[in-house]
């Protein structure tokens, strides 16, 4: 990932969070000719943190160099999966919100005019070594801690017990696990942090006035950035 200074992002306990908020990823993998992708919803199951009060960074690693595993899985008819290699590098991308930025809203427009549109989003590239699994125990357990992710909330919550155990495995035949162990993080935060204040306040109240939840999130993120 390009990461200009400004906008590189490498608060882990922040990422760590949008990752657990996205809750899906495009798994990117090269099948030989080309690179293919699938969306997935996933978990980012993290090693344990090193005590702080040991007089370690709370956001070390318990496992120097590593940071975890991003697990999921595909449907058994996706090719992907056999044509990406065991141990070959393999890349997920999670996205956040995302909206455009019209110069017009910037004060500089009127001082100098010289002010181009942009992009502001939150994106997070999470790279590794790939593992298919079709064990059926490690695939139960997957599917069961998603749908605990997912149902826990709820007043009446489903649960895959609910369903026939025969209907279960049959579904369970059907897909594949993904294992991405993780070896690097690379995060980026674009929220115009290159630009004055001013410009960064006018680009808030441009973002208010404009309609989609892109829009008004990237507007809250940068007000936050801002303290206003």
């Amino acid at each position: 990932m390009y990461l200009p200074r400004h906008f590189t992002w490498t608060d882990l306990a922040q990422i760590e969070a949008f990752v657990d908020a996205a809750q899906s990823a495009d798994l990117v993998t090269f099948d030989g000719t080309r690179p293919v992708a699938t969306l997935l919803p996933v978990i980012w199951d993290r090693p344990e943190r090193l005590p702080a009060d040991a007089g370690h960074d709370p956001d070390e690693m318990a496992e120097p160099g590593s940071y975890g595993r991003l697990l999921g899985h595909i449907a058994i008819a996706n090719t992907q999966w056999k044509t990406a290699a065991p141990g070959a590098e393999a890349l997920a991308i999670i996205r956040g919100p995302q909206a455009y930025i019209s110069p017009a809203w910037y004060e500089a427009k009127a001082r100098h005019g010289r002010v181009v549109p942009t992009w502001n989003y939150e994106t997070v590239h999470l790279s590794g070594t790939i593992a298919f699994h079709q064990d059926t125990e490690w695939l139960r357990e997957l599917v069961t801690r998603l749908t605990r992710l997912h149902e826990g909330g709820r007043e009446h919550p489903w649960a895959v017990t609910d369903a026939p155990p025969e209907y279960i495995e049959g579904q369970l035949r059907a897909i594949v696990g993904v294992e991405l162990t993780i070896t690097s993080v690379e995060a980026k935060q674009k929220l115009s942090q290159n630009r004055s204040e001013l410009d960064r306040e006018g680009v808030v109240a441009g973002l208010r006035e404009e309609p989609g939840l892109g829009s008004a999130a990237i507007a809250d993120l940068m007000a936050g950035q801002l303290g206003s």
